[in-house]
């Protein structure tokens, strides 16, 4: 089976973090569902020729998909996120349920969703049992994780909770990825964009910034605005060099101070999130800084498709991308 065969079906697909990651692993998507209509406009900017519905999950029906390769999503964060009340399947944002109505109905031959990592803590042991008891009661064997992003050349920590199910044939043959590369830090990563309007403390701050970043918050639309979180990432930060305080319009510029303590760009905070230099994001700063810091990493999505898709019997020409900026 060539790779290129695929399909896929991505529901919360956001501004394209795991949608990029799948392409590259060389799945074609059927439909990609996104709420959102900033993070719905970003995807057809970069990917004119895909369907891009803007929709609430709950509105598609999974049996126009019938037989699809792979379902995948990232489903909202807050119901088990330590930032939030940790309220699981008492949150109306927990869409769970409906990502396994969709593969009731389009039974994939795979699912990839993925999550933080409060959900891999122990109050929520019963939910995820009866996660995988129902993936089972559909024939799917099924298995967590709890993958770090800067293992996947990624340079911030960014744990994410992913959920791979299969059939059962299918997962006796899937793997985990492992490492794909040592971790890239933060200065090497930023350098080209800091020292881009000629900022003679550039290089400097590269080397003090030989750090991973913590991990990007994205915030809501009800909470949090374009800063780079709370008072400990904020700290975190600040050893790198960065004011965590806000979001900047552009680089340090010429005159800068040599020790300046310079704010990211949405375009650095791309970056750090893992995402190619040529994806565009489309909406007003704020915006855009919560699509960007909501996102699954590309890279960690790249790894974990490949895996499937060898699972699934697929043979993929593509290389992993690593985020080292030269």
């Amino acid at each position: 089976m060539n790779v290129a065969e695929l399909s896929v079906l991505e529901i919360c697909a956001g501004a394209g973090g795991q949608s990029s990651g799948l392409e590259k692993a060389g799945f074609v998507h059927a439909l990609a569902v996104e709420i959102d209509k900033d993070a719905a406009s970003t995807l057809r900017s970069n990917r004119p020729d895909w369907d891009v519905r803007t929709a609430d999950v709950r509105e598609i029906n999974g049996r126009e998909f019938r037989g699809i390769d792979l379902l995948a999503g990232g489903v909202p964060c807050p119901p088990f996120s330590v930032a939030g009340k940790q309220l699981g399947a008492d949150d109306e944002r927990d869409l769970f349920p409906e990502a396994l109505r969709l593969v009731r109905e389009a039974k994939p031959s795979a699912v990839m969703l993925e999550n933080v990592k409060g959900l891999a803590s122990g109050r929520f042991t019963p939910y995820r049992v009866s996660i995988l008891k129902e993936l089972e009661s559909m024939g799917y064997a099924a298995d967590w994780q709890l993958l770090y992003s800067s293992e996947f050349g990624v340079p911030q920590l960014r744990p994410r909770f992913i959920l791979v199910a299969l059939r059962k044939t299918a997962f006796k043959k899937f793997r985990w990825p492992g490492a794909v590369s040592s971790p890239a830090l933060v200065g090497e990563t930023l350098l080209p964009l800091m020292g881009a309007n000629g900022w003679e403390g550039a290089a400097a701050w590269s080397k003090r910034a030989a750090g991973i970043a913590p991990t990007i918050v994205g915030g809501s639309k009800k909470h949090g605005g374009a800063d780079l979180g709370p008072t400990r990432a904020k700290e975190a930060w600040k050893l790198l060099g960065v004011d965590g305080k806000g979001i900047a319009d552009t680089a340090p510029s010429a005159d800068a101070a040599a020790d300046h303590l310079p704010r990211l760009t949405n375009e650095m905070v791309a970056r750090i999130q893992g995402f190619d230099p040529s994806w565009i994001f489309e909406g007003r700063k704020t915006s855009v800084y919560r699509q960007i810091g909501n996102a699954f990493p590309p890279p960690v999505a790249q790894s974990i498709g490949t895996s499937i898709a060898a699972a699934l019997g697929a043979v993929s020409t593509t290389r992993q991308s690593h985020l080292r900026v030269a």
